[in-house]
């Protein structure tokens, strides 16, 4: 059977399946449904866990072995195979079907890969664990759906949060699960259970964070504050901060505005547009809108092209001179 990964909780009070296959993109949702599944196994008896990771040369007679040998130290165990590239090869895809359809006695089997393409979800090896046990796809989990696992986790530890901190954490940590998970921990340590969480909070805690300044850059720029923008910039060269962050941050920006900008050009009410942007942000943003042109974002989305490039190396200039180019043309400055 398949089984989302926020349903694996419920699934679990009903008993353990023979054999999990888990895979996905997003490591922390991963290794969380894991732990989940391994709790729920020691606490079924299963005390010996077996993990195998295969890699190049992986002896996959030697996993078969351990499936028909006696445990010397419990009664139950947990056997995790570790498959990094969701391609078992055709010696190891035999060996996993047949384990789905034999599974050993008293072994509970969990299978952890990567991302599986549609071929490899149809082959005969996953298709043969998902008839005999549970299959888990951890989906990526975008920007709409961010702001809900924010407050499911914040409530989880005991948080409440007032309104606005919930998008707060969304727009600053979209795009990375562990550092918003780590955040979070932090504030719950700094406030404790039961405390109300409000935005001041929140900034406050992010406030030594690269990513909150980098963002703090990419605010001033919406706003329209080429000189604290020039100075933000400064700062973040000479603490150390790589310039690929600050880049990352201003191109997905820029990609933001220049799809909201395409869809005014295209007649769509402006009331419908902005729905999309986080309230706390629509200030800024929609004065941006209404500063800047609708081919200027285009212009300002090949320039931050040209600034990757010559980050990689191949276009000769100096990157920091670039993005501030980019800082200065976002906060409105014309540049020749």
């Amino acid at each position: 059977m398949r089984c989302e990964i926020e349903q694996l909780g419920q699934h679990l009070t009903r008993g353990l399946a023979p054999c999990y296959l888990i895979s996905g993109e997003e490591p922390l949702r991963i290794e969380e449904g894991c732990d989940a599944i391994r709790a729920a196994a020691r606490a079924a008896g299963y005390d010996e866990r077996l993990v195998y990771t295969v890699e190049s040369g992986f002896n996959w007679n030697e996993l078969f072995a351990s499936t028909r040998s006696l445990s010397l130290f419990a009664a139950r165990r947990l056997l995790e195979l570790r498959l990094p590239t969701g391609r078992p090869g055709e010696a190891g895809a035999k060996m996993l079907a047949a384990l789905a359809a034999q599974p050993p006695p008293d072994t509970l089997l969990l299978v952890i890969t990567g991302k599986l393409e549609k071929t490899a979800r149809d082959s005969l090896w996953a298709k043969a664990l998902e008839s005999a046990g549970v299959a888990i796809a951890v989906r990526e989990l975008g920007a709409q759906r961010l702001p809900a696992w924010i407050g499911a986790r914040l409530a989880a530890r005991g948080l409440e949060a007032e309104p606005g901190v919930v998008e707060l954490l969304a727009y600053h940590m979209e795009g990375n699960l562990l550092a918003c998970a780590q955040e979070i921990e932090k504030l719950l340590l700094v406030h404790g259970a039961g405390a109300t969480l409000r935005a001041a909070d929140v900034r406050a805690s992010l406030v030594d964070s690269a990513r909150f300044t980098v963002y703090g850059l990419v605010d001033a720029c919406l706003a329209g504050e080429p000189a604290v923008a020039s100075r933000m910039l400064r700062n973040l060269r000479v603490e150390g901060v790589e310039p690929i962050l600050v880049l990352w941050a201003l191109a997905r920006e820029l990609r933001a505005m220049a799809q909201l900008a395409g869809e005014l050009a295209q007649g769509r009410p402006e009331a419908a547009v902005l729905s999309k942007v986080w309230a706390s942000r629509r200030g800024p943003v929609t004065r941006a809108l209404r500063r800047v042109r609708s081919g200027q974002w285009l212009g300002m989305l090949r320039a931050a092209a040209r600034a990757d490039r010559v980050l990689k190396g191949r276009a000769a200039g100096e990157v920091w001179h670039e993005l501030e180019t980019l800082s200065l043309a976002l906060s409105g400055v014309r540049i020749a």
